[in-house]
């Protein structure tokens, strides 16, 4: 079943339009959910719209209301978010063009699949992409999507685009306000070294295949269980801290299990190579 597109518009490169659908790029689809059941009766309960004064209402002839002051609202129904029609309603208007490295990740946020829409607009979609793979750059442009106006960040994936939101400043909190109170702390020269010995061990590709959600799959095994009649129950102990006593001789232990797990040679302290960036790492940021 083909899914059915987030957002239809235009992407618009200075005088080059096209039609394009958006699609998003995410499934949540596979993930256990749960309802909420009375365990006496065992129904499922219904969230039913209630006033406080008349009582249970149609969530149809509801209209939303921003409040202005203490149980005060300023009211709003359809015929007015319809008159907030910005450019970015329907078209996707590139402003610039970026390195992908000036963009930080914090403010990569949700991947959407840009695909051009049957018809004359193929061959304009085809040219704005062509161009933007021989620039090697990420277009920047707005759209409003779920009734925000959102910055988006473009690029050449395939034979179409892939378009990121990005996060507002103002919605990116300053890691300042979190990280200034860490204590500074000398590490050991020694104990980088060790660790540093450790992670060389651990070096290997990202496939995402290689994740598998076990709470997930713990769940579906504790549901199975619970369908048979019995009682299932998984649980996993709390790691104890390392203690800063035992540090040196943890890291060490680690150093010889990741070394009898296959893992690849330790690096030498004399080797100070640094290792060489590479895109398909970077690429890796943005689904998160």
């Amino acid at each position: 079943m083909v899914a059915r597109p987030t957002w239809q518009g235009h992407l618009k490169l200075s005088l080059v339009t096209c039609p394009v659908a958006l699609y998003t790029a995410t499934t949540s689809s596979n993930d256990v959910r749960f309802h909420l059941i009375n365990p006496d009766t065992n129904n499922r309960i219904r969230m039913v719209p209630t006033d406080p004064d008349t009582g249970p209402v149609e969530r149809s002839d509801l209209v939303r209301g921003y409040e202005v002051s203490k149980d005060e609202y300023v009211l709003f129904d359809d015929a007015d978010f319809d008159q907030v029609k910005l450019e970015s309603t329907r078209t996707i208007s590139i402003d610039k063009f970026v390195d992908e490295a000036e963009i930080d990740r914090l403010y990569w946020d949700a991947p959407h699949y840009v695909v051009p829409e049957k018809g004359a607009g193929v061959e304009a979609f085809a040219v704005i992409r062509d161009a933007m793979k021989k620039q090697g750059k990420v277009a920047l442009g707005c759209l409003v999507l779920r009734g925000k106006e959102r910055q988006v960040a473009i690029e050449v994936r395939d034979k179409g685009l892939v378009a990121y939101t990005l996060r507002a400043h103002d919605e990116v909190r300053e890691a300042a306000d979190y990280f200034d109170d860490i204590p500074a702390v000398k590490a050991d020269a020694d104990m980088v070294e060790i660790a540093a010995r450790i992670i060389a061990q651990k070096e290997a590709d990202f496939d995402p295949a290689d994740f598998k959600d076990r709470y997930d799959a713990a769940l579906r095994e504790l549901i199975k269980v619970k369908t048979k009649g019995g009682k299932g129950l998984v649980a996993a102990p709390e790691p104890e801290d390392t203690n800063v006593v035992d540090l040196m001789a943890a890291l060490k232990k680690s150093l010889q299990g990741s070394a009898g797990s296959g893992g690849k040679a330790p690096v030498r302290k004399a080797d100070t190579k640094k290792p060489t960036a590479r895109k398909s790492a970077a690429k890796g940021k943005k689904a998160a």
